[in-house]
């Protein structure tokens, strides 16, 4: 396997990436050719760096020293039992499991918090979030967080279909020999 780039590498490789692509969809909304909005900007952005800086696939090394996890201060202590659920380059550095498997663990922790402050304050003001949710919201939070995602993954040479050819294997009941192949 070749080698595969530092923490710093991935994120100068998403912020050029950035670059390029606000570049794009500046010039393409000058030229009527694409519509968006300063929030849809805002929140593809706010994704997109999360994702990069603070959610990198490389947490599941978080029992180590790995940037994202140095990067939540004092709460990077929350990342180390994920580093205990996922090895290294398994599930979590997956195309589409891999993002959502950070997403819902930090939902977990979210849910424990709440769970805590009800408990304790019974009365506490809780945050509510709009309803209905427009697509047109979301969506843009979902393309950051997941192109940020996937920009490290074929940084490492992890392309679509990954984790799945494993699990089909294993799925299959028997392994692959150079006979059977």
């Amino acid at each position: 396997m070749p080698p595969v780039p530092s923490g710093r590498v991935h994120n100068l490789i998403n912020i050029a990436a950035y670059s390029v692509l606000a570049a794009g969809a500046l010039i393409a909304t000058r030229q009527d050719l694409l519509t968006v909005t300063p929030v849809q900007a805002l929140n593809f952005s706010l994704a997109f760096f999360a994702g990069t800086f603070l959610l990198s696939p490389d947490l599941d090394l978080a029992d180590g020293a790995v940037d994202s996890k140095r990067r939540w201060g004092v709460l990077g202590v929350l990342w180390v039992p994920y580093g205990w659920l996922f090895r290294h380059r398994g599930l979590s550095h997956t195309w589409l499991l891999g993002p959502l498997t950070r997403l819902v663990y930090l939902g977990l922790w979210g849910l424990l918090l709440l769970g805590l402050v009800r408990f304790v304050w019974p009365e506490a003001p809780l945050p509510r979030v709009p309803q209905p949710v427009s697509l047109k919201v979301v969506l843009p939070f979902v393309l950051g967080y997941y192109l940020s995602q996937w920009l490290h993954l074929v940084a490492d040479g992890v392309w679509p279909g990954h984790g799945w050819r494993q699990v089909r294997r294993k799925v299959g009941g028997r392994k692959r020999t150079a006979r059977s192949r």
